[in-house]
């Protein structure tokens, strides 16, 4: 009995730290991946923190105003309503960064037909998957993207399958789910983020995950 608060203690201490560990394990996975793609830990930390910073942040390409609703309660009677806009923009953490490292990627592959094959695959696929989910926006099933990309660079450019992975999963999805999707998110009302929203979560895991699983083979 004297020793059973030290245990509780200890058992609350290690719950408590499950998060952390679960953080550190997800941080070590990326600079795996990003070190498979000839990144240096300290860049991949940089790309890291403005991919996430930059999801918060949406670009807009087109924008117009849109009708606003009357007035549905008293006190909004004394405040103006808030503006609504509608139209498209571009995710920076979801769509921008991702691009720039895809286009640096294919500057150092040694041949680049593989890849072009890959992402055109990829988008094809997550296009027909691809489902719009309002007030969550696009949504891909997870386990396909990574999969599927890293099984199209091991088959098509086994030599330099991390960096084809991650451009297929990556572009492909972004390409796939968003942009060939865009008539049919557009009927709705809002701003349409690409790269944002529901997909960013899915195209930052993809890439990481698709260069982890190339590793793995």
């Amino acid at each position: 009995m004297i020793f059973a608060p030290l245990g509780c203690l200890a058992a609350l201490l290690l719950f408590l730290s499950i998060p952390l560990i679960l953080v550190l394990l997800f941080m070590n996975l990326v600079s795996f991946s990003f070190g498979e793609l000839g990144l240096s830990p300290n860049t991949a930390m940089v790309l890291i923190l403005l991919m996430l910073i930059g999801s918060l942040i949406n670009i807009p390409l087109t924008r117009h105003r849109v009708a606003q609703a009357r007035p549905d309660s008293l006190r909004s009677l004394f405040s103006p309503p808030p503006t609504l806009y509608s139209g498209v923009a571009v995710n920076l953490g979801g769509a921008v960064i991702p691009l720039c490292l895809s286009i640096y990627l294919g500057t150092i592959m040694p041949s680049l037909w593989q890849v072009l094959v890959a992402t055109g695959v990829m988008a094809l696929v997550t296009r027909a998957t691809a489902r719009f989910i309002p007030g969550r926006g696009i949504v891909v099933p997870m386990f396909i993207p990574p999969i599927l990309s890293a099984l199209l660079a091991m088959l098509l450019a086994k030599e330099f399958a991390a960096p084809v992975a991650y451009v297929a999963g990556t572009m492909g999805t972004l390409i796939g789910a968003d942009i060939l999707n865009l008539h049919r998110i557009r009927r709705f009302e809002g701003m349409v983020s690409i790269g944002g929203a529901g997909l960013f979560d899915g195209i930052f895991l993809v890439g990481i995950v698709a260069v982890f699983l190339t590793a793995l083979v």
